[in-house]
């Protein structure tokens, strides 16, 4: 069993970002549990029709099928290491598991063109 299936199981038993899930994932995340938990608590996970974007600080993250293709993911964590997210991933998993995802009935690219 991983750190992510040890605070997954905990956030799925307490239905909520409860103190024991919260550090739960800053234990076994740092600082991108910290941002992952931030951003779920301000709503800033999103589920399109085609994938789910995390709203950043300067950017979006686009998460799909649990991999992100951020800087972070990309170049400093470990693939092999079922442990090693970046805080958009872990933003997504905890959103997820909360039933705390912003969802919206539309294309991405529809959005992206808004911007």
């Amino acid at each position: 069993m991983t750190a992510v299936d040890d605070w997954a199981t905990t956030l799925s038993e307490a239905g909520e970002l409860s103190p024991e899930a919260v550090s739960a994932i800053v234990d076994a995340h740092g600082d991108r549990g910290r941002k992952a938990i931030e951003a779920v608590g301000e709503s800033r996970v999103k589920r399109y029709r085609d994938f789910t974007v995390v709203v950043g600080f300067e950017d979006e993250y686009i998460v799909e099928d649990g991999d992100c293709g951020c800087a972070d993911a990309e170049y400093n964590l470990d693939t092999d290491d079922p442990d090693e997210l970046c805080w958009h991933a872990i933003a997504v998993r905890v959103a997820e598991a909360i039933d705390a995802v912003d969802d919206h009935d539309m294309w991405y690219s529809d959005v992206r063109d808004f911007l």
